[in-house]
């Protein structure tokens, strides 16, 4: 027996989960949480397309933002090592003694200047050059 595809109950599970383009890490939580959810169960059909549909949009949101040494992002490097490393942005506040400065790149606001740079490369080990253009 193939299961076919209903329109309308793929239309409620949209209404359900609202899926959007994930914009920041805490959306990207919610649709891995949905995901996971998913991935545990059998699936109907229509299940099955919002569980595509969610993929999607997380792997675009994690090319985008977690992917940096392809993109030669330093701000995307940064956040990508912030993640991986467990260290926080107090951490990286402490270690600097940079506050606002550290809020300003987080924000997108401000680029990172060569002695930023520099520190960051000691702060996660590794090349400083990679935070710098």
């Amino acid at each position: 027996m193939t299961l076919t595809f209903n329109p309308e109950k793929y239309k409620e599970l949209l209404n359900a989960y609202l899926p959007r383009i994930i914009k920041n890490e805490a959306e990207n939580e919610q649709a891995l949480a949905i995901v996971e959810d998913l991935m545990h169960r059998e699936r109907s059909p229509e299940e099955n397309e919002l569980y595509q549909l969610l993929i999607t949009l997380i792997e675009k949101f994690e090319q985008e933002y977690y992917q940096p040494v392809e993109q030669n992002n330093p701000l995307s490097l940064l956040l990508f090592l912030l993640e991986e490393s467990g260290k926080t942005k107090a951490d990286l506040q402490d270690f600097l003694g940079l506050e606002g400065v550290v809020d300003d790149i987080l924000n997108g606001k401000q680029t990172i200047s060569l002695e930023v740079a520099e520190k960051l490369g000691d702060f996660f080990h590794v090349e400083a050059g990679l935070f710098h253009d």
